[in-house]
């Protein structure tokens, strides 16, 4: 092979293992959970059944019961943007129905992203703070007071 091919194949294998690093951060946009008819939201209005509802919005993405005094219907729509490991909720819409007894519509809204806010429901950890957590200082610890044989002394 002469250097020239050489030189143009070597130019070619850089170019592309450029184009497929930039294909790798390219943005991925996704769209989860119930994804709204226009205008679906404006056609609800109080005295509704539940049945008018779901002809209207459809099946809800879940639902709850509110102090045993009737039920809710909960319409969510998530929107992520995910760059190579990186993931960002960009936008999340909640359409929430209340019902009052008689399976009517007492009320409803509908809520973004900004409305809501994070919480930390169970991580099962109380923090510490000042003390090491690592496997090794767990081991050495656990074994203070242990007995052990002859060679060291009885102890560690």
């Amino acid at each position: 092979m002469r250097a020239s091919d050489r030189v143009f194949a070597s130019t070619w294998l850089a170019a592309a293992g450029l184009l497929l690093l930039l294909a790798g951060c390219s943005p991925e946009v996704e769209h989860r959970g119930y994804m709204p008819k226009p205008g679906a939201f404006n056609q609800i209005n109080t005295g509704m059944t539940k049945m008018e509802v779901e002809g209207i919005l459809g099946t809800p993405s879940t639902t709850a019961s509110i102090q045993y005094k009737g039920d809710s219907f909960y319409y969510i729509t998530s929107t992520t943007v995910s760059k190579s490991f990186l993931t960002e909720e960009t936008d999340r819409q909640v359409i929430a129905i209340r019902f009052d007894e008689g399976g009517l519509v007492k009320s409803f809204a509908q809520y973004g992203l900004q409305d809501g806010r994070v919480i930390d429901l169970n991580t099962n950890q109380t923090p510490v703070y000042g003390e090491d957590n690592s496997f090794l200082a767990m081991l050495l610890r656990s074994s203070k007071g242990t007995r052990t044989g002859p060679m060291l002394g009885g102890r560690i």
